[in-house]
C-alpha cells in the first residue's frame, strides 16, 4: 500500500513540476531550459527589450484600482521589475511569468513579499527588501495591476 502512495506522489510532483516549469511558455518566454528556476536567464529572453525588462510584456488596457496600481507600481516597483512588470536583468525577476500564477503565489504572497521582503528562493537575483511607504490600499491595487498584466498574458 505504501509504495503506492509513493507512486502517486512521485508521479504527481512530476506532472506538477512538466506543468510549472515546460508546460506552457507566457509571453517572452521561449520554454527551453526553463525547468532551473534558480538561473535568472532560464527560458528568458535574452534580447532586451521596450523599457529594458527580461520579457515582452502585452499591456491591457486598465482602470480602476489596476490603472491606480500601475502609477504605484511604477513609482515604487519598477525599478527592479520593470515598468510592466517584465523583470530586470541583475535586478529583479519579471512578475509576468508563469511561476507567479495566482495558484503558486496568491495575492497574500505578493502583499508579504512588499511588506517584509522575501528571501530568494526562485531565481538569482538576491533577496527582496521590503518596500517602505506602500499603504494596504496602494498595496491592493498594486495586485490588481499585476494580476491584470498577468491574465493579459496568458498568466491565471
Amino acid at each position: 500500500m505504501n509504495k503506492w502512495i509513493l507512486l502517486g506522489a512521485a508521479a504527481a510532483l512530476a506532472a506538477g513540476g512538466w506543468w510549472m516549469f515546460g508546460a506552457r511558455a507566457p509571453a517572452g518566454m521561449n520554454g527551453a531550459g526553463s525547468a532551473n528556476m534558480g538561473d535568472a536567464q532560464a527560458g528568458l529572453s535574452s534580447a532586451p527589450v521596450a523599457g529594458g525588462e527580461m520579457v515582452a510584456v502585452t499591456m491591457p488596457d486598465l482602470s480602476g484600482s489596476a490603472l491606480r496600481g500601475q502609477q504605484y507600481f511604477r513609482a515604487t516597483c519598477a525599478a527592479c521589475h520593470g515598468p510592466n512588470a517584465g523583470g530586470r536583468d541583475g535586478k529583479a525577476p519579471p512578475l509576468i511569468h508563469r511561476i507567479y500564477v495566482p495558484g503558486h503565489h496568491g495575492d497574500m504572497a505578493i502583499r508579504l513579499a512588499a511588506q517584509r521582503g522575501v528571501k530568494s528562493h526562485h531565481w538569482r537575483f538576491g533577496d527582496m527588501p521590503p518596500v517602505q511607504g506602500l499603504t494596504d490600499a496602494e498595496l491592493t491595487d498594486i495586485i490588481a495591476f499585476i494580476r491584470a498584466v498577468q491574465q493579459a498574458n496568458g498568466i491565471s
